[in-house]
């Protein structure tokens, strides 16, 4: 737990505390220092607080409270497959950030949707597609219950099983998931793997429909 000093006695007076660390101002923000940015393809994905390469597409991501900064092995992979895929529909289910609705409206994907779970990233997801200037619609769902929309194109950069469900239940002619190790292949009824890509011990793949 960290707190401020003014704190620190009020919980050793509630609480047994077993010890204290002091930590330099500004420990809140040190990750920023880690986040740099990302080639990938045509795009460039990095944050605010960094320069993007000259003549780089930019895809400019603040996190915020969202999970994804678009530099983790499988949001690269799953990039990298999304640009070989033919525009259209486009359904993007576990949309952390917005970085992967994001590049498929700057590919000519639309209408451009994506999913998630966790509510600040519906905010986070809208507030990153108006810096990047492109149209994209985010909304609070669990895609395991709740009713998906028909896509040409489905994105999940998710957990082995729950790309494995998805792949039951979405109504799409394509999918690309990632999110797993390069170990783990999903399994699911009616489709082929197309393609596959790996990276520091992860997989994406291209599925489509058998």
């Amino acid at each position: 737990m960290y707190v401020g000093e003014e704190k620190e006695s009020a919980l050793r007076e509630r609480f047994a505390v077993s010890g204290c660390e002091h930590v330099a101002e500004g420990w809140e923000d040190g990750w920023r220092a880690f986040h740099r940015g990302i080639a990938v393809g045509r795009f460039w994905v990095g944050p605010p607080w960094v320069e993007p390469p000259p003549g780089a597409e930019a895809i400019v991501i603040d996190p915020g409270r969202a999970f994804g900064t678009g530099s983790h092995p499988t949001t690269r992979l799953t990039l990298e497959l999304l640009q070989e895929q033919p525009a259209g529909s486009f359904l993007d289910v576990g949309c952390g950030s917005g970085v992967l609705s994001i590049a498929a409206a700057k590919l000519g994907f639309a209408p451009v949707l994506g999913l998630d779970v966790d509510e600040p990233a519906i905010e986070v997801t809208h507030e990153n597609a108006r810096v990047n200037g492109v149209e994209v619609t985010a909304r609070h769902a669990d895609a395991l219950v709740d009713a998906l929309p028909e896509s040409d194109l489905v994105v999940a950069n998710v957990a082995l099983g729950v790309v494995e469900a998805l792949l039951g239940r979405v109504q799409s002619g394509r999918v690309v998931a990632s999110g797993y190790l390069d170990r783990d292949v999903p399994r699911a009824a009616g489709w082929l793997q197309a393609d596959r890509r790996t990276v520091e011990g992860w997989a994406a793949d291209l599925f489509v429909r058998g």
